[in-house]
């Protein structure tokens, strides 16, 4: 790791890794000293520690599941899960790609009909490893998704066969694991209790889904193990690869610069998907955190403002020329860049363990607890409430729109409508102009799109927030819903309150109906959706919702026309 900072950045974090080795502090991590942090229970949260080096003492689990998974003879394997147990099985499957002679795997992490209907029709149902991963077992996506995956594939072989198409990986005695033994699941793997979510990546729940794959996960391990040491108690501080970088993330957040701007190489893209869950489900609490801003388009040094730090994760292999060039560009300008090189993919195992040990760092420099998530309970239970309301009425609690513009419907709570409304706009341009006109230097401006998860889609989106960051400056994220609820939902309602959010909600062209359910996965996404929005209200957020109907494509045209107007 390089970095090219202020010079009075560089003083401060050598103060803290100076403070650290004067008061063996790493080795009062690694004992678990919750006093590092705020003193209640992050020492039960403290397992990510030495999980690699467990998981190498039992390699020969894994053994098992991938030489099952090749005797299995299916062609597919299909995650369903949400968040911590999603994010890291992406992305490996987007990093690694399909390997021969293994199952290709898939993630699902949605609940849009769309996107449901979409993974069904890219596999062949009697012929997938379906793995259901949920660590509580409780979550409700990863609940629907195998109660509607096992009847499908029960309708097409049988329930026992359909059984033998199912791998469970869950902590010890969840609800999923006496669901799986009482069906005859394939195989059921356990995480490790002591570990949260997000800190799950070298567990199983992305190691056996990374086996299931055919990824040499003990050569994964293997750098994780490396990376491990390279931290442990016994290394100075001073060149604790880990220490520094959290030390890094920790005073550029004191010092005003709060978005961590990720930068990847193309080979390893997706690293930056699970990195944003990391910083900021573990930091954006109390009204302080990181926010992580990934994938938006490089652009000059002069569209960014003085609250970034840059994160250049490079992969020396196979490095992108326009990517280098950016990058100086940002440090010849003067913006603070952390550079970190990685040999090859399997570097990934590394840096999974370099970033977990850098947050829990960085969130005892920055004085909060990094290993809860209190306002992901939240937007749970606001859901929860409103699928209650579903079952008794047979109808969500009616939500009419504030204003109808250009064919799109406007909601808002009632402070967010007032300040919108007493723009009087006629447009839909207009109404979004005295939305982004509530920016001030500092905030960042995201995108909550409960749309299916495509490439137009996506495209779409990142044009809209290159219009908005070219032109107000300010750094800008994109989250597809609900899965964003399970990563960075955490620090738009319990971080910093310098968001401006627009939620896009649409139509679902068709339904699906999820097994011994009164409800569809439709009604559920916008349950999640408008319970999203309520907890962004009760946290004094500003905050839009947009809703494009049926016709998403026409819908996204309109309304990218429209951002590109309202701040030009």
């Amino acid at each position: 790791m390089t970095a090219v900072l202020p010079a009075e950045f560089t003083r401060e974090i050598d103060a803290v890794v100076s403070e650290w080795d004067r008061g063996d502090t790493v080795a009062r991590l690694w004992a678990g000293d919750a006093g590092l942090w705020t003193g209640t229970d992050e020492a039960s949260w403290l397992g990510w520690l030495r999980v690699a080096a467990g998981q190498l003492a039992h390699a020969e689990e894994l053994e098992r599941v991938a030489a099952d998974a090749r005797a299995s003879g299916c062609k597919d394997a299909l995650l369903l899960g949400m968040g911590g147990s999603s994010l890291c099985p992406e992305m490996l499957a987007l990093t690694f790609g399909p390997r021969a002679g293994y199952p290709r795997l898939q993630v699902l992490d949605s609940t849009d009909p769309a996107q449901v209907r979409a993974r069904e029709a890219s596999v062949d149902l009697a012929n997938t490893l379906f793995i259901v991963s949920s660590k509580s077992g409780s979550t409700l996506e990863p609940n629907l998704f195998q109660q509607y995956f096992f009847d499908r594939v029960a309708s097409v072989t049988g329930a026992p066969q359909a059984a033998q198409r199912f791998l469970a990986v869950t902590d010890p005695g969840s609800k999923i694991e006496a669901l799986a033994r009482h069906l005859g699941f394939r195989h059921v793997a356990h995480g490790v209790p002591s570990i949260g979510g997000r800190y799950s990546a070298l567990s199983n729940f992305g190691m056996v889904p990374g086996a299931v794959s055919g990824v040499d996960v003990q050569r994964l391990l293997g750098r994780a193990q490396g990376m491990a040491a390279a931290c442990a108690a016994g290394v100075p501080a001073s060149v604790n690869p880990g220490l520094r970088l959290g030390a890094t993330i920790g005073v550029a957040h004191n010092r005003g610069r709060d978005k961590l701007t990720l930068i990847t190489s193309p080979g390893i893209a997706d690293l930056g998907a699970w990195l944003e869950q990391l910083l900021a489900e573990s930091t954006g609490k109390q009204g302080r955190g990181v926010i992580p801003v990934d994938r938006e388009p490089m652009g000059a040094p002069e569209v960014y403002g003085r609250d970034r730090l840059f994160v250049y994760v490079r992969l020396a292999s196979d490095p992108d020329p326009a990517q280098d060039a950016a990058v100086g560009a940002l440090e010849r300008a003067g913006q603070p860049v952390v550079r970190i090189d990685c040999a090859d993919l399997y570097d990934i195992g590394t840096e999974i363990f370099r970033w977990e040990f850098a947050t829990a760092v960085a969130g005892s420099v920055i004085g909060i607890d990094p290993f809860d998530q209190p306002d992901v309970e939240a937007s749970k239970v606001a859901t929860r409430a409103l699928v209650d309301e579903y079952e008794r009425t047979g109808a969500l609690p009616a939500d009419p729109p504030f204003l109808r513009l250009d064919g799109v419907a406007l909601h808002a709570d009632d402070a967010n409508r007032d300040a919108i409304s007493a723009a009087r706009p006629a447009t839909l341009a207009a109404a979004l102009r005295a939305h982004l006109a509530r920016l001030r230097e500092g905030d960042y401006v995201a995108l909550l799109a409960y749309l299916p998860m495509t490439a137009a889609h996506a495209q779409s989106l990142q044009d809209m927030r290159r219009s908005v960051r070219d032109r107000t400056h300010v750094a800008t994220c994109v989250g597809f819903g609900p899965r964003f609820l399970h990563s960075t939902g955490q620090a738009y309602k319990g971080g910093p309150n310098t968001g401006v959010f627009l939620q896009i909600t649409c139509d679902d062209a068709v339904d699906l109906s999820v097994p011994s359910q009164p409800y569809t996965f439709g009604v559920v996404k916008a349950a999640q959706a408008r319970g999203d929005f309520t907890v962004l209200a009760e946290r004094g957020r500003r905050a839009l919702r947009v809703h494009l109907g049926a016709d998403v494509a026409a819908g996204l045209a309109l309304l990218r026309t429209a951002v590109a107007d309202a701040v030009a």
